[in-house]
């Protein structure tokens, strides 16, 4: 049946919040058993597994810093063990350290690119093979619209979201002869704790920045990569903008 995921396993890094949250939400509804990848509020994580559970789903909380590639490998071991092939991965985890170029330090710029970069590649490069062993799959990675346009005070941020729109278009080439599709998602600006520190003028000034005057859920983001993984079985390569009109590109 056309948008179902039964019997497939879906790894969501970052899914203990924002919008890993429901992506791992959304994916579960729609039949998948969901490992929730979270890196150090393990009650966050297993406050989602409880919801999946609750609502008749299946999933399980696993810890691991993408950023390490010791603890990814570990990771990833290890819901391939407890819950069998992979077919569905949301490279969703991310990192901010905002400031201008002028005073960022590395550490700064590192931490982002650390896990942001390196932590996509870790955790794809480990399961790539056993995903088109076992019939292909899914990726979709969660880039931004900062990616795409930049913003003040965010190069570090925006250097590793361009990256990953890199990634996907690269690694959807050589993923189509294995059948797994690579996409990846751009959100504009959500109302996750990511965004959290900016006061309320702030916020309605970003919202004015939308064609459509407001600003986005996590779980409409969800719901477009839960389009790509159920429908999508003729796209890959692309990049899915949802940002309410504030980039039309």
């Amino acid at each position: 049946m056309a948008g179902t995921l039964d019997g497939q396993v879906a790894l969501v890094t970052g899914g203990s919040r924002g919008i890993g949250r429901a992506i791992s939400l959304e994916l579960a509804s729609h039949g998948a058993t969901v490992a929730v990848n979270y890196q150090q509020n393990k009650d966050a994580a297993e406050a989602v597994v409880g919801e999946i559970k609750a609502a008749g789903g299946n999933a399980q909380a696993f810890q691991g810093d993408q950023s390490n590639p010791d603890e990814t490998e570990a990771m990833t071991n290890k819901v391939l063990e407890e819950l069998g092939p992979v077919q569905i991965l949301i490279n969703n985890a991310g990192t901010t350290a905002d400031r201008t170029l002028a005073r960022m330090s590395a550490d700064e710029w590192n931490k982002v690119i650390d896990t942001n970069v390196n932590g996509l590649f870790h955790v794809t490069s480990n399961l790539w093979t056993k995903m088109g062993e076992a019939g292909g799959g899914h990726v979709v990675c969660i880039s931004s619209i900062v990616g795409e346009t930049g913003r003040l005070g965010l190069v570090n941020y925006a250097t590793s979201k361009a990256a990953a729109i890199g990634f996907v278009r690269a690694a959807a080439r050589e993923g189509a002869r294995f059948n797994i599709h690579v996409n990846g998602v751009a959100p504009g600006f959500i109302t996750t704790d990511m965004i959290g520190g900016l006061n309320e003028e702030q916020l309605e000034g970003l919202a004015k920045e939308t064609v459509l005057g407001r600003l986005g859920k996590p779980e409409e983001i969800a719901s477009m990569v839960r389009f790509i993984v159920t429908e999508g079985t003729y796209i890959t390569g692309q990049i899915f903008n949802v940002n309410g009109g504030m980039f039309i590109g």
